[in-house]
């Protein structure tokens, strides 16, 4: 009877390790579908910021990088539907390769071939918006994969390690010469299979979340040391690719405020000057005129002040593409410019110890001029606030309006450049609008070593 009764304990307890090595292989799989749906998603990415950099600057180096991942995500594609071991799982892996490659092949390739041939609406704005909702789409579609792997290997190991427990009960309560056995076999079990199930279930959540300098401990046995291993050289793949993501979305910005700064030059030392040029010699020859040539003396004022209306003119236009007083005084008088010129009641409050570096100083700007235009139209407001305090390691910019509220990023208020400007800095930027309750803008900045000036060269 004892023997029975122990060879069943043993027999369960034989079926618990089966489960927990099923549960442990079936999370490998979910680890490898996910590092594979992280990869195909860098590679979109990948397309994405080589797409826009052509777009920007024409440049053929950004299709490099835009070529090679295009080559890549068919492989990559595969890889991830061989992936799947669930029919729930293939169907998503298959909408997900879908996905990338209708972007790839319906918009992507398109767009570049008609940028390529001069076609103007390669670059429009409806062209980049289409753009950023497909990928967004996708995008969505990579964080419905994640979340659903992360859900299934906790319900994996939530339901393997309830197993476990009801049968180690069983054996205890059925069996009492085999209490110390089981006990030890269900230390051996939790320690060295259950937990780190379990910890891999973690760890695969806060990874999914964006916390890519997670790692797991890489001394487990079989294929729990396996799963660790990857899973630490995925995060790391990972951090990588973040960083030259990053790093290739600053050269992008850099590239933008170059060429912006050097038009903003043409038309200051050329178009601008002939335009003062004209003025002046119109003014000469008016005062030249006779007496009695009144109808003439008229007709040269009026292109006169045409003249100088147009002079304004190109002059604001000038300053929409790169304020040159950011370059000549700095941040804190560009600001007081720009806060003259938007016809708002704006209190500034800038605490910035000497210059910065100029990417730093030209996102503020930029931020700045956005918030005061959205506010001007849309929040009616009384008075808008403006802080910024810099210190060696970071700048935080805050802007409040006393509003209506209710803004919000996705209906047009052009803070999406702006965000992925802040971003490609390594900077955050968070907009709280609760409707009535005035708008806040809160945006931290990185400090970088970069001296000002730079944009010049």
């Amino acid at each position: 009877m004892l023997a029975g009764v122990i060879g069943g304990v043993f027999a369960a307890l034989a079926f618990a390790v089966a489960e927990e090595r099923e549960t442990s292989r079936l999370a490998l799989h979910s680890q490898q579908a996910l590092a594979t749906a992280n990869q195909l998603e860098r590679l979109l990415v990948d397309i994405e910021t080589g797409e826009r950099g052509y777009l920007l600057t024409g440049q053929d180096k950004y299709l490099e990088p835009w070529r090679a991942a295009r080559a890549e995500v068919p492989v990559v594609g595969q890889q991830l539907e061989r992936s799947s071991i669930t029919p729930e799982q293939h169907r998503r892996a298959d909408r997900i390769v879908r996905s990338v490659e209708s972007y790839i092949t319906d918009h992507s390739e398109p767009v570049v071939a008609q940028a390529r041939a001069g076609g103007p609406s390669a670059r429009s704005p409806a062209t980049f918006d289409n753009g950023k909702r497909r990928i967004d789409g996708a995008r969505a579609q990579f964080t419905e994969f994640a979340t659903a792997e992360r859900q299934l290997s906790a319900a994996r190991a939530t339901e393997s390690a309830r197993t476990f427990r009801w049968l180690v009960g069983g054996g205890i309560a059925g069996a009492t010469g085999s209490v110390l056995l089981i006990g030890v076999f269900a230390g051996y079990l939790m320690r060295f299979i259950v937990a780190p199930v379990r910890q891999a279930a973690e760890m695969s959540g806060r990874l999914a979340a964006g916390d890519l300098g997670v790692r797991m401990p890489a001394q487990g046995i079989g294929e729990i040391g396996v799963l660790s291993r990857s899973f630490n050289a995925m995060g790391r793949s990972l951090q990588q690719h973040r960083a030259e993501l990053i790093a290739s979305r600053a050269r992008v910005v850099a590239a933008t405020d170059r060429a912006r700064y050097r038009i903003e030059r043409d038309l200051h030392d050329g178009v601008q000057q002939r335009l003062v040029a004209l003025t002046l010699d119109v003014r000469v020859i008016e005062a030249d005129l006779p007496a009695g040539a009144e109808p003439v003396r008229r007709d040269l004022r009026a292109i006169a002040t045409g003249l100088n209306e147009a002079l304004d003119e190109l002059r604001e236009v000038s300053r929409g593409i790169h304020p040159a007083i950011l370059t000549e005084a700095g941040l804190p008088a560009a600001l007081r410019a720009l806060a003259r010129r938007s016809g708002l009641a704006v209190e500034l409050d800038a605490h910035v110890p000497g210059r910065l570096a100029d990417p730093v100083e030209i996102a503020v700007y930029y931020l700045v001029a956005e918030a005061l235009t959205n506010v001007a139209k849309h929040a009616d407001a009384t008075v808008v606030r403006v802080e910024i305090e810099a210190d060696p390691r970071e700048l935080r910019l805050v802007i409040r309006d006393d509003g209506v509220g209710g803004a919000t990023p996705a209906r047009g208020s052009g803070l999406i450049g702006l965000t992925d400007r802040v971003e490609a800095l390594g900077g955050t930027l968070r907009l709280t609008s609760p409707p009535g309750a005035g708008t806040e803008l809160a945006v931290i900045l990185p400090i970088t070593d970069d001296p000002p000036g730079s944009r010049q060269s």
